[in-house]
């Protein structure tokens, strides 16, 4: 339960850091494209490639809190890019691209058809 608690507090903190970023992103840039999401899931990026570089001097608490909680309330994204990082580190280049090529075809697809669900259960 202890364990939970930490990603749970890391996840809270991560969730409040996106929202501040992403908001105070999009509203300097008054653009259509989501730069807030793009900035945001960018600095995870660097975030999680920072800490995978002293991981081993982390304390499994720490990990918890950092990386599940405070990363993934902040952005899933840089957990995707890290487990990217970590296949092709381990040399298995073929299953890091149909781990990219699935995950963002198959998000995206997947989304379109969790809406297209959703409008049919309106009529």
């Amino acid at each position: 339960m202890r364990l939970a608690l930490l990603v749970g507090a890391g996840s809270f903190i991560g969730g409040i850091c996106r929202y501040l970023l992403s908001t105070f992103i999009h509203s300097k840039s008054g653009a259509p494209f989501p730069y807030g999401t793009l900035v945001v899931n960018l600095t995870g990026c660097l975030a999680i490639g920072i800490l995978y570089g002293i991981i081993e001097k982390l304390s499994i608490d720490s990990r918890l809190f950092l990386i599940t909680g405070i990363l993934g309330g902040f952005t899933t994204f840089s957990a995707f890019s890290g487990e990217t990082f970590l296949l092709i580190k381990e040399g298995r280049f073929i299953a890091s691209v149909m781990y990219v090529l699935i995950s963002v075809a198959g998000g995206v697809a997947l989304t379109a058809f969790g809406a297209w669900i959703f409008k049919l259960s309106l009529r």
